[in-house]
Formats: structure tokens, sequence, C-alpha cells
């Protein structure tokens, strides 16, 4: 059949037409749509009329139409369900696309053509308006950034870096992947799976089944900490799944050592020949903090008060052990399991929540009215549509009148093919220049319940699921021009923030009323229950201390000048010990959220140099939680508010511009020091 993806989907939504798409198909369109796009941007900068923003800007936009929308369908699609061929895909065209970006940026004529049309705005031959201007000015920073001011030499380097960087990257993923699957932690004696429900292990024995194995397999997910460590009561199991978690990649076929240390010495090199101090300073630039003074400044506030609450906690889990095994001396794999026993006496064990906690009531009666309470927006299935696996749902989504507002694809289970953690992508971005309606996708790892069992999900979980959900909103309601600025197009530390801000909602007590039901019974969950889970939401010292570390990890691999990073993978572990030394956060009882063998946000994915955007973004979270509480909680007028405010302008703007436009002031750091338990 011919291929779908050389021509525009004739799909309701513009939707992938995954039910005929290809491998094969892939391919030839990804060809397709470089050569496409090479061509069309060749006849832009030939042309000879004056610069206008339709000939330039406009045209720009529109000239990779076939490969955005080859690599949008394929980029999730690959990440939810992996096969060997989908790796090679990616494996051979990640060098080339990086090559295609290159050949693109290193243009002199396409350069100057965008020069051109800067300098006729400059002499008021033409008006810009906000949009156009913020476009113009970031094609040309991608210039500068891309090396267009090289000379021949040092851009041919420049290209061989980003082919390696590219292909490395990739493989670095796939590793990572494949060891996480491999370190599955295999039970034969139902005696060391005490403390876990049935439902628990009715999962774990289907995950053994799936894999022709007896017993019960403990799938290892994507963080250092293992969601089963909260409950197993057995020590030894505890030890052995941490330590399946926390050494992968240390050694034999999944080792990725030697991979990321070539990835920080070659984005150092980089960053160097473009003129900067490292790679961090590069990444950066745009992000809303500007500089790694600010990052440094940030994490450096926050190191000595977190260390001190998670060393409080430790000396009371210290105690608790006690109790339980006199002598027995405090271990990070004990961490998890006394904390939430802790939390059963003196404040709340949210693990009593799980029975109430069924996966589509959480969406339904959750996620989607949350956003049609704040947005008036509403959600209907299409089962008629497909997904791209056989597991993803295809919602609509409507606007208030009735009016189509674009889709959302939601991929809630977890499987041996999916990459680890949780995301969201575009499949097709909003754009007033091409008409185009937002589909988004929702791809999470929540464990797929056994055959005939209910989908119940961990507190940990929900909460993931609104997170993710603010990102889908973040494109959906955007409304913007051109399709490259659409929605989460934003700096990598403002992206963040809409979705934590959607995580608020999953604590709104009348909402945790009509969506935490029972899932045999149908009650309500206890009212006194919901009371004091909302009285417990202040972070933990354990969970900000491995985020923090984790944080910290990036910036040492990304500031570090090259004779201070290690020569090969040899030197990895020595490296991450003297990094968490200097910053002062060194604590052995809470490892870090990712150790640098698995840390596939930035060695793998779009957060090097930028994890702490996390942190960053959660400063304004906090700050808006306050405007929030202060007009009308979870209300339409104040969903209004923010949805025109911060969500519609997507990255058409200085994204710190659309905040205090929104807010009236810089976000007040004192927010979150409160929610920290860190005093403001």
């Amino acid at each position: 059949m011919p291929n779908p993806l050389l021509r525009g989907s004739t799909l309701p939504f513009a939707l992938p037409d995954y039910a005929n798409l290809t491998d094969a198909h892939v391919r030839e369109a990804a060809e397709a749509g470089m050569a496409e796009q090479l061509a069309n941007l060749a006849a832009i900068a030939a042309e000879d009329e004056p610069a206008t923003v339709e000939n330039v800007l406009h045209a720009w936009e529109l000239s990779g139409a076939t490969l955005d929308r080859t690599l949008a369908a394929f980029w999730v699609a690959r990440s939810a369900d992996t096969t060997p061929e989908r790796d090679a895909i990616m494996a051979e065209f990640a060098p080339r696309l990086a090559a295609h970006t290159d050949a693109i940026l290193l243009h002199r004529g396409l350069y100057d053509r965008l020069r051109s049309l800067a300098d006729r705005a400059e002499r008021g031959e033409l008006t810009l308006d906000e949009q156009d201007s913020f476009s113009l000015e970031r094609r040309l920073k991608d210039y500068e950034r891309g090396g267009i001011a090289l000379g021949d030499q040092d851009q041919q380097r420049l290209r061989e870096l980003n082919a390696e960087l590219a292909t490395l990257s990739t493989q670095f993923e796939t590793v990572v992947s494949a060891g996480r699957n491999a370190a599955a932690v295999h039970v034969t004696d139902a005696a060391e799976l005490a403390g876990l429900s049935d439902e628990d292990k009715a999962g774990l024995e289907q995950a053994a089944q799936d894999r022709d194995l007896d017993g019960w397999l403990v799938p290892i997910v994507n963080t250092s900490g293992q969601p089963l460590l909260d409950v197993l009561e057995h020590r030894g199991l505890r030890e052995r799944i941490y330590r399946a978690s926390t050494t992968r990649g240390l050694g034999g076929e999944h080792d990725t050592r030697d991979l990321l240390v070539q990835l920080a010495r070659l984005r150092d090199e980089r960053a160097r020949l473009l003129g900067y101090p490292h790679h961090a300073a590069y990444s950066q630039e745009l992000s809303c903090a500007r500089t790694t003074d600010a990052v440094n400044d940030l994490l450096g506030r926050l190191a000595p008060g977190v260390v001190a609450i998670a060393e409080q906690e430790a000396q009371t889990l210290r105690q608790r052990l006690e109790q339980l095994e006199p002598g027995a001396t405090l271990e990070p794999w004990d961490w998890q399991f006394l904390a939430s026993r802790e939390a059963a006496e003196t404040s709340f064990d949210t693990d009593q929540l799980k029975p109430y906690l069924e996966f589509e009531r959480v969406l339904h009666d959750g996620v989607f009215a949350a956003a049609t309470a704040l947005y008036g927006i509403t959600f209907h299935e299409r089962p008629e549509l497909v997904g791209y696996t056989q597991q993803a749902r295809v919602f609509e989504v409507r606007e208030e009148d009735g009016s189509v507002l674009g889709a959302v694809v939601i991929d809630p289970w977890t499987r041996p093919s999916k990459k680890g953690g949780a995301w969201m992508t575009s499949l097709v971005k909003q754009s007033g220049l091409t008409g185009d309606l937002p589909v988004v996708t929702n791809t999470c790892n929540v464990p797929a319940p056994a055959p005939g069992s209910p989908s119940l999900m961990t507190w940990t979980n929900v909460i993931t699921l609104f997170h993710e959900f603010g990102h889908d909103l973040h494109g959906l309601l955007s409304d913007v021009r051109y399709p490259s600025r659409s929605g989460t197009a934003v700096p990598r530390d403002f992206v963040e923030f809409p979705s934590q801000v959607n995580e608020i909602w999953a604590w709104e007590p009348e909402l945790i009323a009509q969506f935490a039901r029972h899932h045999e019974s149908g009650d309500p969950v206890p009212a006194e229950w919901i009371e004091a889970l909302v009285a417990s939401r202040q972070e933990s010292g354990y969970h900000t201390l491995e985020l923090l570390k984790a944080m910290l990890l990036d910036q040492a691999w990304h500031q570090s000048p090259l004779a201070g990073l290690p020569e090969d993978g040899a030197g990895v572990e020595q490296f991450e010990a003297a990094a968490l030394e200097r910053a002062g956060v060194a604590f052995p009882l809470v490892p870090p959220r990712y150790r640098s063998t698995y840390f596939a946000h930035i060695f793998a994915g779009g957060y090097s140099a930028g994890y702490y955007s996390y942190l960053w973004s959660e400063v304004m979270d906090a700050d808006t939680v306050a405007w929030f509480r202060d007009n009308g909680g979870l209300s339409r007028a104040a969903g209004e508010t923010f949805r025109r405010g911060l969500l519609a302008p997507g990255g058409s703007v200085e994204a710190m511009d659309t905040y205090r436009n929104f807010r009236g002031a810089d976000p007040d750091v004192s927010h979150l020091l409160h929610r920290l338990g860190l005093g403001g």
C-alpha cells in the first residue's frame, strides 16, 4: 500500500495511520523528508524577492512537513514499543539527522536570508508582531549556537562531533533499556513476598510467565528507588532488588560507563569549540536560569538543609529498625520499607489507598475531571482510532461549546519493550499557520493488571499520571502561530512547570473523594484518610535529596573541564563519589534518583545539564499553587486565567515574560522552601 507518511493523514486529527504503518514506511519517509526539507530550504535561500515573514518564516515552518510527521510518529512508537528493527532505524538515522541539522544550521545562504529579514524589520520596511519577532530571534540564535561563525575546519569537526554524540546517545538509551529489563529479580520462594497484596503477587507472577519463568518476577523501574521496597518485609529480597537497581550499567553485557564518559567528553569539546566554557553554559544559555551560576546557587542553597532533614529521618528509621531487628544496621534498602511503616503510624501510609485507586476511575473522575473543572474541556473515547500500540487509546477532546479541540492518546501499561519512566509527546502540533489541531500522547509505566484483576495504582502512579497530563494540557491548550513554538516548545526549566502545577489537583480533597473509591464496593475513601493524606504532603528529605543528588551529578558531568572528567568508564564511580562529596550531599543511605550509568534523562534525553529543571520549575509551581489558593482553586475562572496566560502562549514568546505577566512578578522562592520544610 502507499506510504501513509508521505502524504498528510486523512484520519481524524491527522492522526498517523498506525494501523497500516510499517517500519519500512518510516525508513522511506525519513529519507524523503530530509531531501524534501533541504530542497525547500534551498529555495528559500535562493529567493530573489525581498525577505518577508511569509517567504522566510512561514515557508521555513512548512519546509519539513514530511520529516516532522515521520519523526513524530516514529519517536513515540519506538519509545513505547521498541523492536530490534526500530532500534536499528534509530541507530542508523540518529547521526544522519544530526548531519541534516548541521546542513541547515551551517548553510550561510539561509542565515543571510534570516539576517535580511531582521535588517528589513530594523529599518522599518516591514513590521513583525511579537510571535514573528521571537521566532526570527530564535532562528538566528540557532545559527549562532550551531556554528555558523566557525571556520571551515572547525565546522567539519562540529559535524563529526554532532554525529558521534547522536550515535552514542542512541546506544546509551538502547543499552539502558536492555539493562533495566535484564535486572529484573526472579523470586522462587513465596515466603519472600510477604507484605505484597494478592494483586501485586498476581502481577509479578504474570511478569514471570511472560518471560517463561516459574515463580515471580520483580521488574526494575527507571529510578534507583523501587516501588515494592515500600512493602516487602523480607530484608534479603529488598537488598537484592536495591542492588539490582543501583548497579545497572556498572559492568557486564549492559555496561554503559564508556558510553557516558565519551558523551561527557565530546559534549565538552563541542561546547569549547562553540566558545562556551563547558556544556552546561551552552545548555543553559536559552533557559530561564540563563547561567550556571544561577543553577549552582539554587542547588547549593538547598543542599545543607536537605541533608540535615534526611539525617533526622535516618535517625528515626534507625530506632524503628532496632525495634524490628535489634542490632541491625540501617541500609539503603531498608529506608523505603521503614519510612512506610513510620508513615503508617505517625502520618499517613499511602499504601492503604491502593484498593481505592483503580486506573479507569482515576483517569476519568480524577485527571479528566480536573481538566474539565478548570478549562471546560471534555474527553470522549474514539475506539475506532488506532494508537501507536495495541494498548493505546485515543480520546477526542472538546471545548466547552462542543467544538473539537484536539486529541490525546493514553498508553498506561508497562511492558518489556517500553522504555522506563513516563512522558508526553506531540504527534501533531497545534498551529494557526497550518490549521492543525493538537494531538498529544500520555505514556506511563503503570504495572499492568493480571487477567481478571483490577488495575490498581500506587499514589506515586497517580501523581505521575496527573504530572504527564499537565504536559498534555500544555500541548492541547496551545494557541500559537508557528508549529515549532507550539505547546511544550519552551525552555527545559519551564516545561516542567505546567506539569508540576497539574499535580496539585491530585491532592484536592473534593476530587480525591470523587476518584478514590474502592474497586469492589465502590465506597469512597474515608474522609479522615483524605485529611491525613493532604496533611502528609510535605516532601520527605529522602525524596528531595535523591533528586538533588541527581541534579548535582548532572551539573558535575557537564561543568567539569575535560581534565576533570574520567578518561574512560573505569573512573565513573570515583567521579560520582567525588562530585557528591564536593557538593556536601554524600549521604550514603540515599542514592541519587538516577546513578550516572542509567541516567537516560541526561545521556539519552534532552536534559543534559538541565535536570535541575524540575527544581527550577517547582519554584514557579509552588508560587502558582499560592496563586490558585487565592483565586478560586479548582474553578473555571482560575483555570481560564492560567490557560490564556501560561498555557496558550507555548514557546511563542519569552517564557519568563509569560510568567511575570500572569503573576505580576518573578516567582517567590519562599513557597518552595516552605514546601520542602526549609522555612521561607
